[in-house]
């Protein structure tokens, strides 16, 4: 048995339940492709100032939880904490704001990491699938992506899932409530490094998921009191499009979301069965991203669902998708030369699109035959001496157990015949 173990924090994915992820990625990303999103994929680690900037000096991530890398030559390196940043960063770099119609719009998906207690649900090494829409202004293009997002859950069987919404104002009118958040806070009975992040970004606060300090925020101003009408005309375009579509949510006056580039409209996915971690998913508005890491103004808007806290939701409502067998037809040969004939068909039986496989190393007709059936192929094929010198293989129903003969020349078209 081997001495090295996955490390603290992260887990190996295999088969079956890697099966499961795969699906997950692709229903997650599925209503992005419909609607023109194009698939983007950026270095793991890039330059530490990318999430500084982006993601802000004062946020958990970028404080406690960002993966530095070892330097070589000059460069200080960081494991990407989230997508965004580095999305924004790869379409100014290529100009693609430059190339055609705006929005720009870019689909992922990939590993993220981030130095945390790991516990259920939270990983140091964790999936998402996201989406950005670059570029425009639009209170139907935040409600597009709120709407693909909750199509794309809804196409997984989830249903015990809520979605919460905020505004979090603009640089015209956030100034104002930062400054009576900040003067609420002065009057708290708060830790050091939690006046610290009150003074850098006090909407933080906020976010803090202390008991000690929800307690102490009951009366704390909300910032919907103090959105400028440009504002309340965006959120409130935004609220009507969503229910104009079904899709439900929930006011949440506090959700802030940890990440500092976030303008205007924020959202997040929670799973009622997930307890502490219970976030599936969620992004916002982030309109001064692009000129904070040195580009022009590019209002922009996007999200991330997290693939590994969807499959723990499925768990929790005993979702089971009906995913197809890995294997359709499986091969069983009956000595050396049958096995040479078979391991042709394999190879012809692939190439025509059925998936196909043999049993290699397996002694004896009994236990080739379980392996068959571990496989989950709908169709056995089991060929001896007897049966080559007829030209023939005898195909065996594993559902039925019935058995057939074909011929070797017919045995594609057979099997393609039957939709495999």
């Amino acid at each position: 048995m081997s001495i090295f173990t996955a490390p603290k924090g992260t887990y190996d994915l295999l088969p079956p339940s890697s099966a499961t992820f795969l699906a997950i990625r692709e229903r997650l990303s599925a209503p992005l492709r419909r609607a023109g999103y194009g698939y983007i994929e950026t270095p793991v680690f890039e330059d530490v100032k990318l999430f500084s900037r982006g993601v802000g000096e004062s946020t958990d991530i970028v404080t406690k939880e960002m993966f530095s890398l070892t330097k070589r030559g000059k460069e200080d390196l960081a494991l990407r904490p989230e997508g965004t940043a580095s999305v924004v960063r790869a379409a100014l770099q290529a100009n693609l704001h430059k190339l055609g119609n705006l929005p720009v719009k870019l689909w992922y998906s990939g590993s993220f990491y981030r130095y945390e207690r790991p516990q259920a649900g939270r990983y140091r090494q964790f999936a998402q699938v996201g989406a950005e829409a670059i570029g425009a202004e639009d209170p139907a293009l935040d409600a597009e992506l709120i709407i693909l997002a909750d199509d794309a859950f809804r196409s997984l069987g989830l249903s015990n899932y809520s979605l919460l919404i905020n505004s979090l104002g603009d640089k015209q009118c956030r100034p104002v409530y930062r400054a009576a958040l900040q003067e609420f806070l002065t009057g708290l009975e708060l830790d050091e490094d939690t006046r610290r992040r009150a003074e850098i970004n006090p909407l933080r606060v906020l976010d803090d998921k202390r008991d000690s300090v929800q307690a102490q925020l009951t009366d704390a101003p909300m910032l919907r009191d103090y959105l400028c009408e440009d504002c309340k005309a965006y959120d409130e375009q935004v609220r009507q499009l969503l229910t104009a579509a079904g899709v439900a949510f929930v006011d949440d006056p506090k959700l802030v979301r940890g990440l500092d580039y976030y303008t205007r409209t924020t959202f997040e996915f929670v799973h009622n069965g997930l307890g502490a971690q219970s976030a599936i998913g969620g992004g916002g508005r982030y309109d001064g991203l692009s000129e904070m890491l040195g580009g022009p103004a590019l209002p922009s808007v996007g999200w991330g669902l997290g693939v590994d806290r969807t499959y723990l939701a499925m768990e929790a409502e005993g979702v089971v998708l009906d995913l197809p067998a890995s294997t359709s037809v499986y091969a069983v040969a009956l000595g050396e030369e049958a096995k040479n004939v078979l391991f042709a068909k394999v190879i012809e039986l692939r190439r025509a699109g059925v998936a196909t496989d043999l049993a290699f190393g397996v002694k004896g007709i009994k236990n080739a035959m379980k392996s068959a059936d571990r496989s989950g192929a709908r169709f056995a094929l089991v060929a001896g001496d007897r049966d080559l010198a007829e030209g023939v293989v005898q195909l065996k129903d594993m559902t039925t157990g019935e058995q057939t003969p074909v011929a070797l020349e017919a045995l594609v078209s057979t099997l393609k015949e039957k939709q495999l």
